[in-house]
């Protein structure tokens, strides 16, 4: 009897995990983000109750104490220790100190391209206890001076190939008393100072710990500019701890201290910044840093500097997949990628060709205080629910009336939370360990993102503004984002914004931007139907023009409707859902349409110019 009790034990515990796998054949996983999870609460436990603190430049510190000799920064033809990054930032700092004269918590402006000093700067700026704002090397003029307003920076430090840009605006930072720094060995602008020979003569000896003394967790750490391809970026603040929680990203991927990291989205981004960036310091391991993504030379650099992760957008990974084909496309040691906006057919057809890559696609926004991590890999989905997620943030999915761009109520006022499988708005708990910290100096842009009296009288949520859908294994799928905003490139395009730059054009009276999808592309490119002025016609090149001076490529209108009257709602509202839904095809549409073609300007959109996009003969 007992050899038989202990014979049913045993065949028990055998049949043990084929049953929990038939429940849930994604276990494992699970039980690996679980335990990474509770690793990197523990750390950050620990970070919080260190005296001093202890933050991602202690880190980079403490690598470069224990392996000095390691490459940190491999960049073209040239490579660079974490030894050597110590020294290099030393120099910097001791050079802006002396010539700046920063104190701590004051913030410096980094205006440059991807490029090693860019980094140098950056940890410099942390070794003086200084916060630095990362400024889209994109922007001109109202928009650059607009970043100051923001973070009330105190120094400017730009790039040689900049200097252009900072002639524009220098009277009026003259007049703001902003201290203008240029990474060249002289000048001979008055207003803007030469750095790079400064640095040059600066000692590389360590600067004190006493310069940061206190700084703590909540203490602001960057500034990061969110929708800033209008013209009026908005400053989102990301202090100590979201740092630290952005660079262990790479620990839930599986990163390991051996990787080698391959790093071309820019460094003023949250994603190059904070996920690449600062989670290779926090690994410990090798960044390959190139100034801008190049889809023909991508798998040669892989090849060249034995690349073994990478990150992506979505539209990434589309350009390598339109490259023409090679023998040689599977001859790499790429294992990992990490990033978010990849569709689920090039997310095949990325595998299919290129071999066995593991992508880990998660989901956030720079400036939210929710997200989420695909660490199962399945295909087409950003993320995976846990129930430790779960306990330490509040979300969930409400329904959301796409016409009136509002949540729907229930009778007595509170948001509907959909059940699985239908597609509904993500809202965040704003909460104690799940904070919002806004945008600096944009109290009315700070509050349109929060949502009061959810579900209960008083409480407060994050609105993401956008639109997910979570099945029944609890795989998360982005469906669309709502309101003033769309994606196209990789960025977010603030149509309210757009079309304030469009009504300064004589021949406008009204503009209405939205994003309209184009096939074989993610997210929405940008389209504006216009109302114009009694007796004016569409000035075509004055349009170009304006558009190609105070706005970035991947936020000027690349169709352009002309309407008699614009549709509004009974609370007049601009409509926007029909008009994208009709998209850009002159054979469905009656209204005069123009198409901006970078050569030429805005030109009269043709059947032929349609089929063409359709077909991907012109690329987007």
């Amino acid at each position: 009897m007992i050899a038989y009790t202990l014979y049913t034990a045993l065949t028990g515990l055998a049949i043990l995990p084929f049953i929990l796998y038939l429940r849930n054949p994604y276990l494992l996983q699970d039980l690996r983000y679980a335990i990474s999870a509770i690793q990197i609460a523990l750390c950050l436990r620990k970070f919080q109750k260190r005296k001093p603190f202890y933050s991602i430049l202690d880190c980079f510190l403490d690598h470069a104490a224990r392996q000095p000799h390691k490459d940190f920064i491999l960049f073209e033809e040239s490579s660079y220790t974490y030894s050597q990054a110590d020294k290099e930032s030393n120099k910097v700092a001791r050079a802006l100190s002396t010539h700046a004269h920063l104190t701590q918590g004051d913030t410096v402006a980094l205006f440059l391209s991807n490029e090693p000093q860019f980094v140098w700067i950056w940890l410099a700026v942390a070794k003086l206890g200084c916060t630095a704002s990362l400024l889209n090397h994109n922007i001109r003029s109202k928009s650059l001076l607009h970043c100051f307003s923001c973070c009330e920076a105190k120094v400017l430090v730009a790039g040689a190939d900049l200097r252009g840009a900072v002639e524009e605006v220098l009277p009026a930072l003259s007049q703001q008393g902003v201290r203008v720094f240029i990474l060249s060995e002289d000048s001979d602008v008055e207003g803007i100072e030469s750095l790079s020979d400064k640095i040059r003569h600066a000692s590389d000896e360590p600067l004190s710990p006493q310069l940061r003394a206190s700084i703590t967790m909540k203490s602001p750490a960057l500034y990061i500019y969110t929708s800033g391809t209008t013209g009026l970026p908005k400053a989102a603040v990301i202090n100590h701890e979201r740092l630290w929680m952005s660079s262990f990203f790479q620990t839930i991927a599986a990163v390991r201290s051996d990787d080698i990291i391959y790093v071309y989205l820019p460094l003023y981004h949250s994603s190059g910044f904070l996920m690449g960036l600062c989670g290779a310091i926090e690994k410990g391991i090798t960044v390959v840093l190139r100034r801008k993504f190049s889809a023909s030379q991508f798998w040669n650099d892989c090849r060249k500097y034995n690349v073994t992760v990478f990150q992506y957008i979505g539209e990434i990974m589309r350009y390598l997949c339109n490259t023409p084909k090679r023998d040689n496309d599977r001859d790499h040691k790429v294992r990992l990628a990490l990033g978010n906006g990849i569709r689920a057919d090039i997310w095949a057809d990325f595998l299919q060709r290129f071999g066995d890559i593991f992508i880990c696609e998660c989901y956030g926004a720079t400036e939210g205080n929710v997200g989420f991590v695909n660490y199962c890999g399945k295909i087409g989905a950003i993320g995976k629910e846990h129930f430790l997620h779960k306990m330490g943030c509040r979300y969930a999915l409400i329904r959301y009336d796409t016409e009136k761009q509002e949540p729907v109520k229930d009778s007595r006022g509170f948001c509907i939370e959909v059940p699985r499988g239908e597609t509904g708005l993500l809202v965040a708990k704003i909460a104690e360990r799940t904070p919002f910290s806004g945008y600096a100096k944009n109290n009315q842009q700070t509050e349109k993102k929060k949502l009061k009296d959810v579900f209960v009288k008083g409480d407060l949520y994050f609105n993401s503004g956008d639109l997910l859908k979570i099945d029944s294994e609890g795989f998360v799928f982005f469906q669309d984002r709502i309101g003033d905003t769309f994606r196209w490139k990789g960025e977010n395009v603030a149509t309210t914004e757009v079309a304030d730059h469009l009504l300064a054009v004589d021949c406008v009276e009204e503009a209405n931007v939205y994003g309209v999808k184009v096939p074989g592309h993610e997210g929405r490119i940008g389209m504006a139907a216009l109302k114009l002025k009694v007796g004016m016609d569409f000035e075509g090149k004055a349009m170009y023009q304006h558009v190609k001076n105070f706005l970035p490529s991947y936020a000027r209108p690349r169709f352009i409707r002309i309407q008699d009257e614009l549709a509004v709602t009974g609370t007049f509202k601009q409509m926007k859902v029909k008009l994208a839904e009709e998209g850009f095809n002159p054979s469905n549409i009656r209204d005069h349409l123009f198409y901006l073609e970078d050569s030429k300007g805005y030109i009269p959109m043709t059947q032929e110019i349609f089929s063409s996009i359709a077909e991907g003969t012109i690329r987007l």
